[in-house]
């Protein structure tokens, strides 16, 4: 039966070096039994996990598989800096690409299946210049692999919605296509009007009866006030556990009363916050957010794109540099960016990852005598479980 199978010899998480090694049996797509030796049902298909450590899937909790070009020649980085001149090298240069939206979405979703990621959120970029292109070409990838991982699409507005005529009426006609949220980009430093701009956005939500996930990029108090109108707009259509606030730059640039004040808020609204750990911010506060009860998930961004030659479609990899970036040393906070990375980005998307007795079978296997261990080594992973059926094995698709 599809959702059946016996995983040999693994070390759930939490383990220690000197842990045994347990059998676990799915049932049905869930988490069904842990013990040594567990006898197999008739004709329930058995993998063998080689002793390693059991974690749950990884969830990329803020991807942009529209703009991704991983597996293609390298193209040298040609952008100027600040927002807007990404923005537009972007746009200068997508359509040149030697395969479609589709084709490179879908590669690039298979690599990151292969890296132990089941659950995915990918924006979408919707505005005048691509239409509903690079949407499509979102939703083709997710269909294409649609029994290996769950992906939400976001329609995102990444040129703003108040700068061009049309983009609201663009992101409607994606939400009728298939969008799961409704996306926006900082309110005020990009589109100048934040009342307005998450008017449109939340407006678009209460409509179509989606959820919403902003890029925030605005920083200290520009982007607290812009936290606090999000946050207002949540109470307001009673929208608590449906909004996504990405980046949130302001929680690590405001004073330390500030900085409490916003976590209370978000946690009163229960807005989740998504980081990809980037290498020119100060980390977000996590064990502030994670202290006060806010949903935080980790996500890659752009991956090998217009915008930027980093990414490589592994979440263990982002998981490094998530620990890397905050500086952190001890098992307790390694494994903390595992969480971060694996439940914590389940609960940003609203899928309940674990390992326990009647959780998901989304699971995967890494190499490693510790978490910490895995999360330095990087090996290939042994196994990447999805409702319980192999989806990939030594870090390929199968």
């Amino acid at each position: 039966m599809t959702g059946d199978l016996l995983i040999r010899s693994v070390r759930p998480w939490p383990n220690s070096l000197d842990a045994p090694a347990v059998d676990v049996l799915c049932s049905g797509g869930k988490l069904a039994g842990f013990g040594p030796d567990l006898a197999a049902p008739p004709g329930v298909p058995e993998v063998d996990g080689r002793g390693g450590v059991l974690l749950p899937a990884f969830t990329d909790a803020h991807a942009h598989l529209d703009s991704t070009r991983l597996g293609l020649p390298f193209r040298p980085h040609s952008a100027g800096t600040g927002l807007a001149e990404l923005i537009d090298n972007d746009r200068r240069n997508w359509r040149g690409a030697e395969r479609s939206v589709s084709e490179r979405a879908t590669h690039t979703l298979g690599r990151t299946i292969a890296g132990g990621a089941t659950v995915v959120r990918s924006h979408a970029q919707v505005d005048v210049d691509s239409g509903l292109e690079k949407l499509e070409g979102v939703l083709a990838a997710r269909e294409a692999l649609f029994d290996r991982a769950h992906v939400e699409v976001v329609a995102f507005p990444q040129c703003g919605i108040l700068r061009e005529k049309g983009t609201a009426e663009l992101l409607d006609a994606a939400l009728r296509a298939g969008a799961d949220l409704v996306g926006g980009l900082d309110p005020a430093g990009y589109d100048r009007d934040p009342v307005k701009h998450l008017d449109v956005v939340f407006g678009l939500a209460e409509k179509h009866q989606r959820g919403v996930d902003v890029h925030l990029h605005d920083a200290g108090s520009l982007g607290a006030f812009q936290i606090e109108l999000i946050c207002e707009r949540v109470a307001a259509l009673d929208m608590r556990g449906k909004v996504t606030v990405s980046h949130a730059f302001a929680l690590s640039t405001v004073d330390g009363e500030r900085q409490r004040e916003l976590i209370e808020l978000l946690a009163e609204h229960d807005v989740a916050v998504t980081t990809v750990a980037p290498g020119v911010r100060e980390p977000l506060p996590l064990r502030q957010l994670r202290w006060a009860g806010v949903r935080v998930g980790l996500g890659q961004d752009g991956i090998r794109d217009y915008w930027s030659p980093y990414g490589n479609g592994d979440m263990l990899d982002r998981t490094w540099q998530l620990a890397y970036r905050n500086g952190f040393r001890a098992d307790a906070l390694v494994e903390m960016c595992v969480d971060i990375a694996t439940r914590g980005g389940g609960s940003v998307v609203g899928r309940t990852l674990g390992l326990t007795e009647g959780a998901s079978a989304d699971v995967v296997v890494v190499p490693g005598d510790t978490v910490t261990a895995a999360v330095m080594d990087r090996a290939p992973r042994t196994l990447v479980v999805h409702e319980g059926r192999v989806v990939a094995a030594e870090g390929e698709l199968v």
